[in-house]
This record gives C-alpha cells, structure tokens and sequence, in this order.
C-alpha cells in the first residue's frame, strides 16, 4: 500500500480520529513518521493536561509499522512490551518523529536469520514545537523470520 494511503487511513483510524492524533507524514520508504496529538477538551486529563493513555497512543503501532514495512512480509513483527517515562505536563500539542535508520533494519536482518527472534528497543521522544520535553516512550519489537522464508 502506499505509504500516503496507509496514512490517510490511520488518520481515519477512530483511536486516532477520536483522540486527535494526527499522522502528519509518512515518508513513501516507510523509514520516517511525524505525528501529532492535538490537544482537545475531550482528551484532556483532570489536569487539563494531555492524558498519558494518549501520549502512548500517539507512539503505539509506529516502530513496528516502520519495521514491518521495511522487512517485508517474509518476517513476524509484533510489539511486544512498552513503557513511557513522563516528564513534564503538555498544555498545548504535542510532536513525536520516528526514523528508522537503514543500519537497524540491515541488523535486525542479519540478527534473524537464522529463525531466532529478535528483540530490539526503541526511544522516542514527545516534545511540544518549541522543543519541551514531555515524555520518553519506549517500545520493543519482536522480530523473526517466517519459516517458508529460511
């Protein structure tokens, strides 16, 4: 599918429609994303801040939909654990970039191989546009080879 298709798609996706979350680009390699979470009345915490649910949200499916896509379909990928460090409240919308660098991708190729899963952390970083930090988000990724492609 192309990578402009697939974007307007999870911007009609309805966790990311109803929660504001907005996938601003989607680079055509799949090897870079941009995303926002406008901040809204509806998706607000009691702090009148960006609820945390939404911060992870906003970072869920994209490390491994970078992979996926980069690997091709001869490889499992799945998220497999997450955790979210937050940092300072966000009062205003919120950015996070993903770039998938070559090298990742040509090492998680070389590292299944062999039929062996393969586990691989990811970091990005929630910022405001004026570049406040407001939470680090770290997600794992399963990786493995399908057997009919050994």
């Amino acid at each position: 599918m192309r990578a402009s298709t697939f974007r307007r798609l999870l911007n009609l996706w309805p966790p990311f429609l109803i929660n504001a979350i907005r996938v601003q680009s989607l680079s055509d390699d799949y090897t870079e994303a941009k995303v926002v979470l406008q901040l809204r009345p509806w998706n607000r915490n009691y702090m009148k801040s960006q609820f945390g649910g939404n911060l992870f949200a906003m970072i869920d499916p994209f490390w491994m939909l970078l992979v996926m896509h980069q690997l091709g379909s001869d490889y499992y990928v799945w998220d497999k654990a997450g955790a979210i460090d937050f940092v300072a409240p966000g009062y205003e919308d919120v950015y996070a970039h993903f770039k998938l660098e070559s090298g990742v991708v040509e090492e998680l190729r070389a590292a299944a191989a062999g039929g062996d899963k393969v586990l691989r952390w990811f970091e990005t970083e929630v910022k405001t546009a004026s570049g406040t930090m407001i939470a680090v988000v770290r997600k794992q990724v399963y990786v493995r080879l399908k057997p009919r492609a050994r």
